[in-house]
């Protein structure tokens, strides 16, 4: 009875303070008020970047930045940065992985970097790309395939290469299942066996106007933008105005809606021969942070090998000298004579450094 008569008092209180003016707080729900029927709100900057967001700057001609992240680090950096897009390419194989191409990077993998960019991406439109072998089957593999990178892998929407009818079938039933997606023409890594390697495309009329048609042909399937990579600037700007909705140019020059990059090429930092390999002509570095980690490492490994670290100054956690004579007498007890020895010259020493 006790209980009741508590629950009663609380609810009269509140009452009578919502006929004072006041607001009467839900008590039993932890969904916040007024967020289905509250009317249209402006959006928070704070907020995850929405499709109506850019669609929006894509009406006002303002570019669209985009940039790959495969780890918490770096979609931390993106988020900071304010970039608009982040994408969590299949680019990882290489990049990340070693490999040579896209191509054998796993569904599996790729939810474990969009796991990761997630949690570190609070406000960029996340973008996860399906990879090889996960959709080209049925419609049904694509469609299951692109749940999954949502409710598995906490993105937003999918990205997906190439413009063959299937693929096209394949974005339209993404589409419908209500997920957003963005097609990917021109190079298509994933297309290397075809395509002859890592080989730009639309560099004669017959290759130009395919990517053109295949452009359109994805925004009708209903992606809501196209990646378009390299290709010549004038077909890019051509596929760019024949479009409703925005291209994201990687290698395709400077007329399209946006432009994306990877994290690791447009940083400097893969300077091994590896990665000099794959590393594209186009990419412009905005810095060289890969001369700056081996810097780093070679000068950690030198003062690690003169004993120069760590300092007294990087050893921030004493022991008072009473408990040090205190731990030797115990070590003494022990038959540990030698451990006691070592503790003692290693007070004295650190002594000797203050």
């Amino acid at each position: 009875m006790a209980i009741f008569s508590s629950i009663s008092r609380t609810l009269r209180n509140s009452y009578c303070s919502l006929q004072k003016g006041t607001t009467l707080s839900r008590l039993m729900s932890n969904v916040p008020e007024n967020t289905v029927y509250g009317g249209p709100k402006p959006q928070n900057p704070n907020q995850r970047v929405t499709l109506t967001q850019l669609r929006q700057k894509h009406k006002k001609g303002e570019p669209i930045t985009m940039v790959t992240a495969y780890d918490y680090p770096s979609a931390v950096h993106l988020d900071t940065a304010g970039i608009d897009i982040c994408l969590v390419g299949d680019s990882a194989s290489m990049v990340v992985h070693g490999h040579d191409t896209t191509l054998p990077i796993t569904l599996d993998e790729m939810l474990v970097h969009c796991r990761a960019v997630a949690r570190g991406a609070k406000t960029p439109l996340l973008v996860g790309d399906l990879p090889f072998g996960s959709y080209e089957s049925s419609t049904n593999q694509a469609v299951d395939t692109a749940v999954r990178v949502l409710k598995e892998g906490g993105m937003d929407a999918i990205k997906l290469e190439g413009g063959a009818p299937s693929r096209i079938t394949a974005a339209k039933a993404i589409v419908e299942a209500g997920i957003a997606v963005i097609g990917h023409v021109g190079l298509t890594p994933q297309a290397i066996s075809v395509l002859g390697g890592f080989r730009p495309q639309g560099r004669n009329v017959e290759s130009a106007v395919k990517v053109v048609e295949t452009s359109v042909a994805l925004q009708e399937a209903g992606c809501f933008a196209i990646v378009l990579e390299c290709v010549p600037a004038p077909v890019a700007a051509a596929a760019t105005s024949a479009l409703r909705i925005p291209t994201i140019g990687i290698g395709a020059g400077p007329f399209c809606s946006g432009q994306v990059l990877v994290y690791h090429d447009l940083l400097g930092m893969l300077q091994h021969p590896h990665h000099a390999k794959v590393t594209p002509k186009f990419c412009k570095q905005y810095a060289h942070v890969g001369d700056i980690i081996s810097k780093a490492l070679s000068e950690y490994k030198e003062e690690v090998t003169n004993g120069s670290f760590p300092s007294s100054a990087h050893s921030p956690y004493k022991i008072g000298r009473s408990d040090v004579d205190a731990f030797l007498n115990e070590l003494q007890k022990m038959g540990l004579g030698d451990a006691a020895s070592a503790a003692a010259d290693a007070a004295e020493k650190i002594e000797a450094t203050k």
